[in-house]
């Protein structure tokens, strides 16, 4: 079946702001009528030419006042009405397409954060973080800098051309289609212009946000440059990046600046015509000379809001880049999507089993192969094995940010895939051994996963976790801000931190994902106390490569390219003398040991 055509992005952009619709009539009548009383100055200039000229025969004497004076009077109150008119809708206009705007901008963005809070982890990791940031900032404001002019640009010029040409035929159909006869070259030109400028300034959305994603890149890894001393060699490489965007938009520049001259030299041809044929009609007395002063004033009201064309057209295209890029966001829908069954965490057993699973990554990787495991409600089930061996894509799918390729996950009998997604990801506490931390207090970063905790539960997950101490030394205890990403504190103090936040959302499940990596003995048997305080009633998932913080766990597995190669207790592994036990000579000693002796 053939795909349908997709829709202009005005017309995705109109259908998107469908509630608005009202608020845009609005706005639009403000701008036409603000452009109807602009437009009336020329006119009230010829009718004091034909006052002055006519006097007791002028166009206002044959509505009966023939008195010059009172001619005069009225063309003066009726001036000081229509640019105080003027000038009302003005400033309505004004507001209602700035206000019009900063909603706009504030619901594209709202609208499109959410969609990518929605998307899948796999979303994420096929895309930049400043790629996402440039559609969600960049594109965004684009839009709205459209919208703050642009739209009333469009309007009032359309406003001018009908309203003009209608009195221009009014006035002298003899002379009016020399006037209106570049129209439709400008409407050609202006559609030609449109197609070729579109794909460039789609170059250019695309150039900033690869520009973007190399710069949040860079400042995220900043430490990592300093220690290599890449310094030189990255700013070669941001300066090909921006080159690049520079030419982008230079392609787009050459293009878009030719508009205006274009179109000037065209309306030239019509205000040549006007003037001239319209100056001798007014000489051989075919046409008055207020109907003459008229045209030759609206022709040049005519000619600059059309030179200026360019730019609102320039602004326009830049503005319907940036919506093709935000509304394609929009439009895609999440490959995770929840069940309808709600559960209560505190109803859970937090039994989970992989039952056959199989899981395959997209770039065709297979992270596990028909695994079968069992992680028994209360106890504690340790994960361990080589860097690949699928542990990581073992918590990935617990929490769902993948789904199996085939088999199923289960939580107390129930597939996962048919439980509300939120309850789920909320019975389940995730320690990872990369811990993220927000810019702000420790208090505010231990209370991330339960907002509405008190200063003394904070206080008391932080005991738990063994924080609390090392919390109280800090300059401002609690109210120290970390830093962007913890900066300001330990890889085991950041640790101890996501531990105490885990606790404080109290979940039936917990997951320590390399709990004790960053942290050196005296802390990581201070996380071992802890994790025996807290582990009791709750369901404990451990991956590990310390193999001396699992020696307790019910149940072990041991894993290998994706597959369980062993499973039991300490003991029944260290027994049985396979990869476990291997891997326990190595961490404790025991076969340096045996070589040196």
């Amino acid at each position: 079946m053939p795909t349908p055509p997709k829709l202009s992005p005005l017309r995705r952009l109109l259908a998107y702001a469908a509630p608005r619709r009202a608020r845009i009539r609005k706005a639009a009548f403000y701008s036409v009528t603000n452009k109807i009383f602009d437009l009336a100055p020329p006119a009230l200039i010829g009718m004091a030419v034909d006052v002055v000229v006519e006097r007791e025969n002028s166009w206002l004497a044959r509505l009966g006042y023939e008195d010059i004076v009172t001619q005069l009077a009225i063309l003066s109150g009726l001036t000081f009405v229509i640019w105080a008119l003027e000038s009302g809708f003005e400033y309505l206009y004004k507001v209602a397409w700035r206000n019009l705007a900063q909603d706009m901008q504030h619901d594209l963005r709202l609208d499109a954060y959410g969609r990518v809070q929605d998307m899948e982890l796999a979303f994420f990791e096929d895309r930049s973080t400043g790629g996402l940031m440039s559609v969600l900032n960049d594109d965004v404001n684009q839009l709205e800098r459209f919208l703050d002019n642009g739209a009333n640009e469009l309007l009032q010029v359309t406003t001018t051309v009908i309203l003009i040409g209608g009195i221009f035929f009014w006035l002298a159909p003899e002379v009016a289609w020399m006037s209106v006869l570049p129209m439709p070259f400008i409407l050609w030109g202006s559609i030609l212009f449109q197609k070729k400028l579109a794909p460039r300034y789609a170059k250019v959305r695309e150039q900033v946000g690869q520009l973007n994603g190399d710069l949040a890149g860079n400042l995220g890894g900043i430490a990592t440059i300093k220690s290599f001393t890449a310094e030189g060699r990255e700013c070669a490489r941001i300066a090909e990046r921006s080159n690049a965007y520079r030419e982008a938009n230079a392609s787009a520049i050459s293009l878009s600046s030719a508009f205006s001259p274009l179109i000037r030299m065209v309306i030239l041809i019509g205000f040549t015509a006007t003037l001239a044929f319209g100056g001798y009609m007014a000489a051989t007395d075919q046409l008055a000379v207020g109907a003459y002063s008229v045209m030759v004033f609206f022709t040049q009201r005519l000619l600059w809001p059309l030179t200026s064309l360019g730019n609102t057209f320039d602004l326009y295209q830049r503005a319907m880049a940036s919506t093709t890029r935000i509304l394609d966001l929009l439009d895609m829908r999440p490959g995770i999507l929840s069940g309808d069954k709600s559960i209560s965490a505190e109803d859970l057993k937090g039994d989970l089993r992989f039952e056959n699973v199989d899981f395959q990554y997209s770039n065709g990787f297979h992270g596990l192969r028909t695994m079968d495991l069992e992680f028994a409600a209360g106890q504690t089930t340790a994960l361990v094995g080589p860097t690949g061996a699928g542990k990581s894509t073992i918590i990935k799918l617990l929490l769902r940010f993948y789904d199996p390729t085939s088999g199923a996950i289960t939580l107390d009998g129930k597939d996962l895939r048919d439980l509300d997604l939120k309850d789920l990801r909320q019975a389940i506490g995730l320690v990872s051994q990369e811990v993220f931390l927000f810019h702000g207090s420790v208090r505010d970063n231990i209370a991330y996963g339960n907002p509405d905790a008190s200063d003394a539960e904070v206080e008391a997950a932080a005991q738990a976790a063994e924080a609390d101490e090392f919390i109280q030394e800090l300059p401002q205890g609690y109210d120290t801000i970390v830093g962007e990403r913890g900066q300001k504190l330990s890889g085991g103090q950041r640790q101890r931190l996501s531990i105490a936040r885990a606790v404080l959302k109290n979940p039936p499940i917990l997951i320590l994902d390399e709990a004790t990596s960053a942290v050196d003995n005296e802390t990581e048997a201070a996380i071992q106390r802890s994790m025996q305080r807290i582990s009791v009633g709750r369901t404990i998932i451990v991956i590990a490569h310390r193999l001396s913080t699992i020696r307790n766990a019910q149940r072990i597995y041991v894993l290998e390219s994706g597959q369980v190669l062993e499973q039991g207790t300490h003991d029944q592994l260290i027994k049985a003398g396979d990869l476990y036990a291997a891997l326990w000579r190595v961490q404790t000693g025991s076969a340096l040991g045996q070589q040196t002796s």
